[in-house]
């Protein structure tokens, strides 16, 4: 009997550490420069973990494929004003209407440049790269903004931007509107704007004149890197560059590049290769003073709707070029989508899936959930939604598509559900406010 009572002693003694070195595990994570190092790859190995119990496979094709290698490419755009962004992100019109009033993209004239004779090579001073400028975890857009603002002077870093910006670590991506409006709203002196359908000569125009310039663009990780998730993973990932300087004869870019490093070297070739999945958005930051400036570089490029009929008609041309490129697809969908030409978007999207997109493609750009949503393609949006969750279980974009699908599919509580925990996943999200505001009122 008194065996019996030492061996349940022992038994509570071990249960007792147990909980013991819990308490201690739990408390040091919780403090603040342990979960730092921390806390990234335990989301790691928990989204680790999820690919092999679930793989995320192949991004969905549509389920009734297109029928021909011609959607989007000659149908006209309406002249109109969306708010949607370079990637056709976020805003939501419920039922509302396509415009009518049309005009043909042929009418649309090409981009124009000031003349002017620029140097073969130009470098501007670039920022200085300290120790901590790295992208922390999922970062890249406030580090890589944050180097930007340091060529003029500020004195900040990308916690100052990300605290405001993305203030859940774990969130994967900044949009290219949410780095401009920091900028808006926070510093006075400097304006930010962003364009789509850039190429590689407004790029060196622009820096020759003194402003640098930053990119979203894509790239493959490398093997072993922190956050790829084996065999099933494809590794394409977006990105974001600040372009300092140029060598026309090395035909090279020189990119302040948060990941690598500070002074990479990056060929025009293989840039606007990775840009074109980005449907070539760039941000310029610049002194007010160098307004007049930079309008004249960018000509009817900086007139925000003439800028996507030109982006438009260059995907246009690209995807007839090359069928198979699944990029200029998805830039033809983006594009109409700005225009709010909706089924027309829905076809190139479609076209672009039947291709082949990558994995985390809705991670970063969400046209199509916009374009299936307001074509009434519900089904298909559910699907994408879905698939993006899967690859990313905490984006409140998909999470706020997953919503609105199961809205149109009757499902008023589990909408209401998922649209609270895109807002969960970022606080504040006005789109998810919105969303709840609106199911509850009807």
């Amino acid at each position: 009997m008194k065996h019996k009572l030492n061996n349940l002693g022992s038994g509570k003694k071990l249960i007792l550490t147990i909980l013991l070195v819990a308490g201690i595990l739990i408390a040091g994570y919780a403090f603040p420069p342990i979960n730092k190092r921390l806390s990234w790859r335990v989301d790691a190995a928990m989204t680790a973990f999820r690919r092999v119990i679930n793989p995320v496979g192949a991004l969905p094709t549509a389920a009734s494929p297109p029928e021909n290698n011609t959607a989007g490419l000659a149908t006209p755009v309406a002249w109109t004003t969306p708010a949607v962004t370079a990637t056709a992100t976020k805003t939501v019109q419920v039922q509302k209407p396509e415009p009518t009033v049309e005009i043909p993209p042929t009418s649309t004239p090409s981009p124009t440049l000031v003349p002017t004779q620029i140097a073969d090579r130009f470098l501007l001073p670039p920022p200085e790269y300290k120790l901590g400028d790295a992208q922390d975890w999922n970062n890249c857009g406030p580090a890589t903004l944050a180097l930007y603002l340091r060529f003029y002077g500020w004195e900040g870093d990308q916690y100052t931007i990300s605290d405001e910006i993305k203030p859940i670590r774990a969130d994967r991506n900044v949009n290219v509107d949410d780095l401009t409006l920091y900028v808006t709203q926070n510093i006075s002196w400097l304006r930010a704007e962003y364009r789509v359908g850039g190429n590689v000569e407004l790029l060196k125009n622009l820096i020759a004149a003194g402003v640098p310039v930053l990119i979203e663009e894509s790239f493959v990780l490398e093997e072993g890197a922190q956050g790829v998730m084996g065999a099933s993973d494809d590794r394409w990932t977006g990105h974001y560059l600040l372009l300092t300087g140029y060598d026309n004869d090395l035909k090279t870019f020189f990119a302040q590049d948060t990941y690598r490093g500070p002074n990479q070297a990056v060929s025009y070739k293989d840039l606007d290769v990775n840009w074109k999945s980005f449907n070539r958005v760039y941000v310029m930051v610049f002194p007010l003073d160098r307004l007049e400036t930079v309008t004249s570089l960018l000509g009817d490029d900086w007139d925000i709707e003439s800028n996507r009929l030109n982006a438009l008609k260059t995907a246009r041309e690209e995807a007839a070029q090359d069928p198979s490129d699944a990029f200029a697809w998805f830039n033809v969908g983006s594009n109409l989508t700005y225009f709010e030409k909706y089924s027309d978007a829905a076809k190139a999207y479609d076209q672009a899936r039947e291709i082949g997109l990558p994995q985390r493609m809705l991670r970063y750009q969400f046209g199509p959930f916009l374009a299936y949503f307001h074509s009434g393609r519900i089904d298909e949006l559910y699907t994408l939604a879905e698939y993006a969750l899967k690859v990313t279980a905490n984006s409140e974009e998909a999470l706020l598509w997953q919503g609105w699908a199961l809205y149109r599919q009757g499902e008023k509580q589990k909408a209401l559900e998922s649209f609270q925990k895109a807002l969960e996943a970022r606080p504040g999200y006005g789109d998810a406010e919105y969303a709840i505001n609106f199911v509850n009122a009807n």
